[in-house]
């Protein structure tokens, strides 16, 4: 089994930035496609990025882009979220989750491991 650790969440004002990060266990860390979501109580858990095996291929919730980057280092086992420019509305838990995948990237991706998750609170 995979198991995966977010952390970096925090209280940030609007506009700022935060890094959020998750670490997995394992050697077959490249062989897993990754995701971010996020969740806050009351409504449905929101898709918000994406990244194939080797990292080449990137996919955005429209809310995010342009402010957020997902990227992975493979030789670390770590996935990041580069999240700048952050609003109010992107208060939430934040949930890393992976699967394991037969080619660098087949769309729509789905996921079998989840973390614990990470808040992040921006103030307006």
């Amino acid at each position: 089994q995979v198991q995966l650790v977010e952390s970096g969440g925090g209280l940030v004002q609007a506009g700022g930035s935060l890094r959020l990060s998750c670490a997995a266990s394992g050697r077959t860390f490249s062989l897993l496609h990754m995701g971010w979501f996020r969740h806050t109580p009351g409504k449905e858990r929101e898709f918000v990025a994406t990244i194939s095996r080797s990292g080449i291929i990137t996919k955005y919730a429209e809310s995010v882009k342009g402010r957020f980057t997902i990227s992975r280092d493979n030789g670390k086992n770590t996935m990041y979220l580069q999240m700048n420019g952050l609003k109010p509305e992107d208060t939430a838990a934040y949930y890393c989750a992976a699967n394991f995948a037969a080619s660098d990237y087949v769309g729509p991706p789905t996921y079998d491991y989840w973390g614990q998750g990470t808040q992040v609170t921006v103030s307006s």
